[in-house]
């Protein structure tokens, strides 16, 4: 009788517990917003290494506030307040802020507007704590960038139509540096369009250690072909131009220069054969600087020290570094205090690894391992330990760490299993740790350089708490073994799972080098999307093949010169290996990706096409011939040089083939793979009489979003989705 009314009472709590469990929508997840996650904005460390500021914004405005890294609670003590921020009757709202060398003036940010992904302009402001006001950094210039402290506090360099200019605080001048500045011309300490993207740099210049100087790169791009995009709305269309080199097409001339304040003076640094520049940092020490030049292949980097301690400027190569295939750039450089060493990464062994090199060339390992070094995020202050992130539970995991510079009692400072990052303060006695899983939104939390919580920032409490409340499932891993190669992936099994019937696949993937989609960490609205599919009673699943990241330089090098090649292989291996699956419908496997990943679903859907029913593709190159060359050439080399690794995987070449339903989509303003992708493959769409679906978003970059763009576009790939699989 007792579980009798145990079974009836489990009945009834779980029956009550199904009423309140809500199903997903389009409308929830990309219009509402329901599940965006919330984070720790403007943490910034204080340099007494014991507190740190916060960004802070609400109805009222923006505002700082101070906070203890020990013993840490709550609100904080207000250092700036919406009240302050009033210039001229106007409130501001900060986008970012930075401290001068003694903390007595922050440096303003507001109005920030985007120029491409990295890049953009804005209206600076200088509040003075001591004085208790508030200037424009410059009140006859709009639209600057990129505004930097001199390190001893008094001046400000900062960037505005191309062109260098310098603030001294103390005389409350302004000095321009550069007069060439042109747009589609020159370009003075900042970069174009192909090193923002490809290098990941936007700042092309650097304080020296002792404010009197200011290395800076200059661009001439007065070659380069340019191209137009245009923008709709208007009775006639606004073309907007820029510069963009094409796989075997002309780079910016690229140079190197050193501006004496002193003298007043700027001199150019001599360097060898080279193609681009693609760092340079001064010493915190002493006046040298370090400089890297990489050839056109990119497979042969030159480290240079620059002594600028002298009127003459003394340029030295002082370690070379070449790969059979390609070198990526990164931003694994680091400067120790005493001016003769740097610490770096390479993948000379095979993984990605540490290492401390010396200006006499003599190179040493720090850390080593069947496992990639991720980040690299600084010293401690006296230069005994680094810290640092990494695959080493697994290229699904990343995981923070800290070793001696010895390459001795190296120490776990996050979970080990998940995804975890890490913003420093000064010091490195202090971080904050962003951590989450494949199921579990983002923790932030403020530990100590031993790994030890002090305190809980932000849980997303809210979020988790509505996810409680809807019908999910669990993202799984596993691993697709297929001719002695392991690939990492994961599968997402509808809600009502019954491994008695069968269901259609949804394959979601990128596939391409620099991005892994397999990883074990919170993956936002698109996680919330395939849990949306999956209540529809679909599987999603997806794959990392051969060419992405974290299970070292053979498997990420395997693509060299045949990009698409071996990740279709794989994703077919993917398809076979699902359908020995007694509940998968091997007739309903569709795929799906964005930009690389759209790439590789028109080219599934064409030259795969025994495989995929249904290939929806956003965004995606459909011959490499045209995208830029950095990117292209570092795994092609030029199409002149290797014609048929360009076009044997065009999906543009496969059209023919394609018996399945095949939707495009891209924005016509796409700055980074052009719209005209698009309109080539429509081309041999419309040769072979092959009938396909497109749609077109008007003046929408790469990203396609803005007020209801990224709710259309998920609205129209489900209905898709639906109608066709």
């Amino acid at each position: 009788m007792l579980n009798k009314w145990f079974v009836i009472c489990a009945l009834i709590i779980s029956t009550k517990l199904g009423f309140t469990q809500q199903q997903l929508s389009i409308e929830k997840i990309w219009k509402n917003f329901e599940f965006a996650d919330k984070g720790v904005n403007g943490f910034k460390g204080l340099k007494n290494g014991e507190q740190f500021t916060k960004l802070n914004q609400d109805v009222s405005g923006s505002s700082i506030t101070i906070h203890p890294f020990k013993n840490h609670q709550g609100e904080g003590k207000v250092l700036l307040s919406s009240g302050q921020l009033i210039y001229k009757g106007k409130t501001l709202k900060i986008d970012d802020y930075s401290f001068s060398a003694d903390e007595s003036k922050i440096l303003l940010l507001t109005g920030k507007k985007p120029i491409y992904r990295r890049s953009y302009t804005a209206n600076y402001y200088l509040f003075d704590l001591k004085t208790n006001k508030i200037s424009l950094l410059d009140s006859i210039r709009t639209d600057c960038s990129l505004a930097t402290f001199s390190p001893d506090g008094t001046k400000i360099a900062y960037l505005n139509q191309n062109n260098i200019f310098i603030k001294d605080l103390k005389e409350n001048t302004i000095k321009q540096i550069t007069e060439d500045g042109k747009k589609n011309e020159i370009i003075n300490g900042t970069t174009d369009w192909v090193y923002e993207e490809e290098f990941a740099i936007t700042k092309a210049f650097d304080w020296s250690y002792d404010s009197k100087k200011i290395a800076f790169l200059k661009f001439d791009e007065s070659q380069v072909k340019q191209f137009n995009i245009d923008y709709f709305g208007k009775t006639y269309p606004t073309i907007y131009t820029y510069k963009y080199p094409k796989a075997g097409e002309s780079n910016s001339k690229v140079s190197a220069f050193i501006y004496d304040l002193n003298l007043n003076q700027t001199q150019k640094i001599n360097l060898k054969d080279y193609e681009y520049i693609p760092r340079l940092k001064w010493s915190g020490t002493s006046n040298h600087l370090i400089l890297l030049t990489l050839n056109r292949h990119q497979n042969d980097l030159n480290f240079y020290s620059i002594d600028a301690s002298k009127n003459e400027l003394l340029s030295t190569i002082f370690f070379n570094e070449k790969s059979d295939t390609y070198i990526e750039i990164d931003d694994n450089l680091l400067i120790l205090p005493n001016g003769k060493e740097i610490i770096r990464t390479s993948e000379i062994s095979g993984y990605k690894h540490i290492y401390k090199l010396s200006f006499e060339g003599k190179q040493t390992p720090i850390t080593n391992g069947k496992w990639d070094v991720i980040d690299l995020y600084g010293i401690n202050d006296d230069a005994s330990q680094v810290f640092y992130s990494s695959s080493e539970k697994g290229a699904i995991n990343k995981g923070i760490y800290r070793i001696d510079l010895t390459g001795k009692n190296k120490k776990s400072l996050s979970p080990e299993i998940g995804i975890s990052e890490a913003e420093f303060a000064q010091g490195m006695n202090y971080f904050v740790l962003d951590y989450s899983d494949a199921n579990t939104p983002n923790t932030y939390e403020l530990r100590s350089k031993e790994g030890k919580t002090i305190a809980i920032l932000e849980e997303n409490k809210q979020l988790k708490d509505n996810l409680k409340n809807h019908v999910l499932t669990k993202k799984e891993f596993y691993q697709v073994d297929h001719d002695g190669i392991k690939n990492n992936a994961w599968i997402m099994k509808p809600t009502n799972f019954d491994p008695s019937k069968k269901y259609p696949v949804f394959m979601h993937v990128y596939g391409g080098p620099g991005h892994n989609t397999v990883s074990n960490g919170w993956g936002g609205n698109d996680y919330m999307f395939h849990q949306f599919l999956t209540q529809q009673g679909y599987i999603v699943v997806s794959v990392d093949p051969r060419g992405t990241l974290y299970n070292g330089v053979n498997h990420k090098k395997a693509t060299y010169l045949q990009m698409g090649k071996l990740e279709l292989e794989d994703f077919i291996a993917t398809v076979k290996d699902l359908k020995t699956r007694a509940y998968i419908d091997t007739t309903r496997i569709g795929i799906q990706g964005w930009s690389y990943g759209g790439f590789m679903s028109s080219l599934a859907i064409s030259k795969g096409f025994n495989h995929f029913k249904m290939g929806i593709a956003v965004a995606p190159v459909t011959n490499w011939r045209y995208y830029d060359n950095i990117y292209t050439e570092r795994y092609m080399r030029t199409p002149e040089e290797n014609p048929l690794g360009y076009d044997d995987n065009s999906p543009i070449k496969y059209v023919k083939n394609i018996k399945g339903k095949y939707l495009l989509i891209h924005g016509t303003a796409d700055d980074n793979v052009h719209f005209q992708n698009a309109m080539e493959l429509t081309n041999a769409f419309i040769n072979s009489n092959i009938q396909f679906d497109q749609f077109s978003y008007p003046n929408k970059n790469h990203g396609i979003y803005g007020g209801n763009t990224r709710n259309h576009l998920y609205q129209m790939m489900y209905n898709y989705i639906i109608k066709n699989l």
